[in-house]
């Protein structure tokens, strides 16, 4: 009996070396999303889903980190108060960093940094202060952050410009260079995209402050953090990184407007 026992325990022995128990459960974690904040993240209206450019990251991230990633859509107005309570793990859904926030929450590393610019033609001088103080034509993209922050900017301070709404880059392009405008207003990647393209323009300076993107989980989360900041500086490694905002930030999709986080 005892000799059964001793070959049952050796082949079990043999069995176990041979397949290791390495495929242990997957950790899980939830994303709160929210779903109405394209590019970054919206629900898709064909397969009900969340998309965008931070939900296709953050799974890139887990697949390669060897995790699983809910996401699950939240009223952003509760977003933060569930992270805290722990409903939720991390947000990852355009979430920019703030001062205030940073008080109750950890932030990744950013992401993205949203850097609108001024743009004329190749051979004109205008400075950030010219077009602002000047009286002149100004090309934006309609219902982009950048406009309604620069509108903002012309209701406060009285700023002298005309500005005239285009529906893509390339409107605002054309016009500039056909002499109907004397500047544009457009993110920094669209504009240096233009000029990779040929287009006869240049960057004339910054436009309003820069706005970090990066992912939010709570102070005690320092594990996760670390798995989030390593996932992201293997992704921006990646060339599926520049398919990723080829895809998402492009002319078509930056109408996302301006929120309070």
């Amino acid at each position: 009996m005892h000799v059964m026992k001793n070959t049952f325990a050796c082949l079990l022995l043999l069995f176990l070396s041979a397949f290791p128990l390495t495929a242990q459960a997957q950790k899980i974690y939830v994303n709160g999303v929210d779903p109405n904040f394209p590019p970054f993240a919206y629900i898709d209206n064909n397969s009900g889903q969340p998309t965008g450019l931070d939900i296709e990251a953050m799974d890139w991230i887990a697949n390669t980190m060897d995790i699983q990633i809910i996401h699950k859509p939240v009223a952003w107005d509760t977003a933060i108060p569930s992270l805290l309570a722990g409903e939720i793990d991390m947000l990852c859904s355009g979430m920019s960093t703030t001062p205030v926030h940073a008080v109750i929450l950890n932030f990744s590393d950013p992401y993205w940094t949203a850097s609108p610019v001024f743009v004329t033609r190749v051979d004109s001088d205008l400075t950030p202060h010219d077009i602002l103080s000047g009286n002149i034509p100004l090309g934006a993209l309609n219902g982009a952050r950048e406009t309604a922050a620069i509108r903002k900017e012309q209701m406060l301070f009285g700023y002298p410009f005309e500005l005239r709404l285009y529906e893509s880059i390339a409107q605002i392009v054309d016009n500039l260079l056909g002499n109907h405008i004397q500047a544009g207003i457009m993110e920094k990647l669209l504009a240096r995209n233009a000029i990779d393209d040929g287009a006869e323009i240049r960057i004339a300076g910054s436009c309003g402050a820069r706005e970090d993107f990066a992912v939010a989980l709570r102070k005690n989360d320092g594990a996760l953090l670390k798995i989030v900041n390593e996932g992201f500086r293997k992704l921006k490694d990646d060339p599926y990184w520049k398919v990723l905002l080829k895809k998402y930030l492009s002319q078509a999709v930056l109408n996302a407007p301006p929120r309070t986080k």
